[in-house]
Formats: structure tokens, C-alpha cells, sequence
């Protein structure tokens, strides 16, 4: 959202769900209801948001209402998002990352896998295992190159029921030979292609995402979609002819720039870092179990080191995207 003075502009919210659409016109005006009471009541609780048994009990039948999707629910603000974002100029940024809400259940097979943790238990102390339920939510937020927010682009939900099982099935199965729209990591093209299309001006859209994002898929979709991409790199892939990765190439590239940064040490204490910047355009090619399927690009890939890293022991950073 764009701040707490817009949010106290009259209309605000109506502007904002204006382009929602529902099977039927009194839900939208029931959905604009729940949202102007959970909005006065953030944080809270829907009962305690609500106030009184009425509005809690129309709230909760709204929610559960067969004829409401996530996608009516979010329509107007995906709308809203994509308004606010052609009253700018110059290159945006859309960031994709997960989110987990965690709940405790008796039966956390009602409502869905998240994955698994350890916690303390006992007065020993001993870590025991907990499996986790609840919702994930995968979002596209779309922001100004100053760090402004304009509102989500996509988002979608799911849990993990139907991937449970995964990391024992890797035994057995090259993940590279299983098609991307059958994987979990699907969703990152996905929300690529829904803000892409709703934006309208991909030539102006960066999206942005963490190692997770490193897939070859990924880039191929962007390359299509004539839209740009920014990830951190977990896999280092063939470069060039193939007989080489692209490690082995960026070592051959000189230091092209520096960049100093201020952090805080694992006490606290701030420290600034210099980063030694390489950056080279090469050809990269997909993963061998998918070269029949997709082609090479070219890339341009960036290098970021840490300039006279400390002992060991002592906060280092590095990488390349």
C-alpha cells in the first residue's frame, strides 16, 4: 500500500476493490464490508476486527462461501496494482518470494503439509521432530526502484499434500527429466506470466527472486515473455561451448567495479563491506536432460565478492545472479 495517509483518504478502500469481481453484487458489498472492519482492526482477530456477533458471524459466511474465490477476493487489488503502476515511469521491480502461515491442529491433514521443523521439548531439552500445516501463499509485489510498493501482481496458494514425498522420490528420479509444469517450482513461471500480463509493459519489469528462482525454465520464460529477471545462482551451469561453467568464465573476468556496503556483525556492530563487482555476457546453456527441449541464451551474469575477506569466523558474503 502507499502509506497510512492514503489509507485515511475517504473512498480509499472502495477504490480499491471498485474493480473486484463477484458471482453477485451483494458479496461484493459484503467483501467490502469484511475488509473496511478487518482493516480498522489490524492484526487482530476476525471476532475481535468484527466487533459484535453480526458482522462476525456475516464475515465467516462470506469467507466459507462456495461462490467467493481467492481470485474474486483479489481481482480489484491486482487491478489497483497495475493502475498505480502506469502512473510511473522506468524499470520496476517485481519481487517473488513464499510465505507460510503455520497453524496448530489436532489433525493437520484438514488443511494442509508445509513441511517439517524440530523444536525443544522436555527439560532436557531434546529437539523432536513437528510436522508443520498450514497455507503457503507465493506473491509477485510489485515496487519502485526507490522502494515504494504499488500492490501484488499474482499470488498464488497452495499447500504441500501433494508434494510430500519429494525429496525420497529424487532417489529414484533425475528431477531434471520431470516436466517443470509438474514441480512445485511452476509456481515461480506462473506468477511471472499473471504480473507480466497484468502490468502490461514487460520491457520495464524486473523480477526478482532468490536461489530458489534459479530455474532454467525461468529464463526461457522471460526470454518470451521479452521481459527482464533477476536470481541468485545456486547451480553453476555449462557456459559457452559446454566445455566449461560459468564459474570457470567469470574467473577470467577482471574486477569492473566496487561497491561498498554497511552491515552489522553477528553482535551487532556495524562494519562496512567492499564487494568486488565482475559482470560478463555469455551464452548459457540448459541442463543436459533438457538441451532437446530448450534452447541456449545469453545471459548476463554478475559477480559479487567480498574484498579482503576476514578470518574465519567473522561475516563474509558472496555470490553471483
Amino acid at each position: 500500500m502507499a502509506g497510512k495517509r492514503q489509507a485515511s483518504e475517504p473512498g480509499w478502500l472502495e477504490k480499491e476493490i471498485e474493480a473486484s469481481e463477484f458471482q453477485d453484487a451483494r458479496l461484493r458489498k459484503r467483501f467490502g464490508k469484511v475488509l473496511e472492519r478487518l482493516w480498522s482492526g489490524m492484526g487482530q482477530t476476525i471476532p475481535f476486527a468484527c466487533q459484535d456477533w453480526a458482522s462476525t458471524k456475516a464475515a465467516y459466511r462470506f469467507l466459507s462461501n462456495d461462490r467467493v474465490s481467492e481470485q474474486d477476493i483479489l481481482s480489484g487489488h491486482f487491478q489497483a496494482s497495475a493502475d498505480r503502476f502506469k502512473t510511473t515511469q522506468g524499470p520496476i521491480l517485481v519481487l517473488q518470494d513464499t510465505t507460510t502461515f503455520s497453524y496448530q491442529r489436532d489433525r493437520p491433514e484438514l488443511i494442509g503439509y508445509t513441511g517439517k521443523t524440530s523444536i525443544l521439548r522436555g527439560k532436557h531439552g531434546l529437539l523432536q521432530p513437528l510436522t508443520q500445516c498450514g497455507i503457503l501463499m507465493h506473491s509477485s509485489l510489485v515496487v519502485t526502484s526507490e522502494g515504494l510498493p504499488l500492490g501484488l501482481a499474482a499470488v498464488k496458494f497452495w499447500t504441500r499434500k501433494k508434494f510430500k514425498g519429494t525429496t525420497a522420490l529424487k532417489r529414484h528420479i533425475n528431477p531434471t527429466r520431470v516436466p517443470i509444469e509438474e514441480k512445485e517450482s511452476y509456481r515461480w513461471l506462473e506468477n511471472m506470466r499473471q504480473s507480466t500480463a497484468l502490468l502490461g509493459e514487460p520491457v520495464r519489469c524486473i523480477h526478482v527472486g532468490d536461489r530458489e528462482s534459479d530455474i532454467y525454465e525461468l529464463f526461457c520464460t522471460a526470454h518470451d515473455l521479452s521481459t527482464y529477471f533477476l536470481v541468485r545462482t545456486c547451480v553453476d551451469r555449462l557456459a559457452g561451448d559446454g566445455q566449461h561453467t560459468i564459474a570457470d568464465e567469470m574467473e577470467q573476468v577482471k574486477v569492473k567495479g566496487l561497491h561498498r556496503v554497511e552491515i552489522r556483525d553477528a553482535k551487532g556492530h556495524p562494519m562496512a563491506v567492499t564487494l568486488e563487482l565482475r559482470y560478463q555476457r555469455m551464452t548459457v546453456l540448459p541442463p543436459m536432460g533438457k538441451q532437446s527441449r530448450y534452447p541456449a541464451l545469453q545471459l548476463t551474469v554478475i559477480h559479487a565478492q567480498e574484498r579482503d575477506v576476514p578470518p574465519r569466523g567473522v561475516l563474509a558474503s558472496s555470490g553471483s545472479c
